[in-house]
């Protein structure tokens, strides 16, 4: 399975987004109204950063979910006594 890296980065609109490392096209973009910047005083990334992380990880347990079982159901099962 490959590795893809991921990075936050500060647009120029001050906006955060979610690229893949070395692409210049954001996945996901995060912003933050003027008083929630005011109110987080400066750690906007760090929030950013935390909503991303949650959603990454619901994205792997989403794929968890959706990938098939080791049995497969179909199989007939015999009882042995």
């Amino acid at each position: 399975m490959a590795f893809t890296e991921y990075e936050l980065i500060v647009l120029d609109d001050g906006e955060i987004a979610l690229q893949r490392a070395g692409s210049d096209e954001p996945l996901v973009r995060i912003s933050f109204s003027p008083s929630i910047m005011q109110y987080l005083d400066g750690k906007h990334v760090e929030v950013a950063k935390s909503m991303m992380d949650a959603g990454i990880q619901t994205v792997f347990d989403i794929n968890e979910d959706r990938a098939p079982s080791a049995i497969e159901t179909d199989e007939k099962h015999q009882t042995l006594h």
